[in-house]
């Protein structure tokens, strides 16, 4: 209670003295001339060349968007039957069924991990490691497609493969 009035009563004069009154006013001296080195943007100050720059939208495509969406999705749906039927009949006796089903594992895989370097690889903010990574995936997508075609082609076909060691 004491100190709250002794610093009532002596603040006041502190600042009505000249050298207080100096002192304030090259304060707020000092902090206008801050302040006009650098224009006041409502939201802040927008600096170009980092991460404050806005995102240019990409051109229309149908291969992103809600047909990449669609795609996705019926993808991930007729995986269910395929790999039902597939392992209903001989992978041999069916060899289109067992090559749709390569087929869509393979590109199933492939969405699913251009999704996960998309948003944690984005060459915006890795621009060496971005697209180095979506590089990578697509030569191995391409190396599996043709490692599946020959598989199902020249050996027993990936369903017998994997009725094969489920019995074994």
């Amino acid at each position: 209670m004491s100190a709250s009035i002794l610093l009532r009563s002596t603040l006041p004069r502190a600042f009505a003295s000249t050298t207080g009154r100096n002192v304030l006013r090259s304060a707020l001296q000092v902090r206008h001339t801050a302040s006009s080195a650098m224009q006041y943007v409502p939201g802040g100050p927008i600096i170009k060349g980092t991460v404050n720059d806005p995102t240019t939208f990409p051109p229309p495509s149908k291969t992103h968007g809600s047909y990449h969406w669609a795609f996705e999705r019926l993808l991930s749906a007729a995986l269910v039957p395929m790999t039902a039927a597939a392992f209903a009949t001989s992978g041999s006796a069916y060899p289109l069924l067992d090559g749709l089903l390569g087929i869509s594992l393979v590109m199933h895989s492939h969405i699913g991990f251009d999704a996960i370097i998309v948003d944690y690889l984005h060459k915006r903010k890795f621009p060496i490691i971005g697209p180095i990574a979506t590089w990578a995936l697509r030569t191995a997508t391409v190396g599996v497609l043709v490692g599946v075609y020959q598989f199902n082609t020249n050996d027993i076909g990936l369903t017998e493969l994997i009725a094969k060691v489920w019995t074994a």
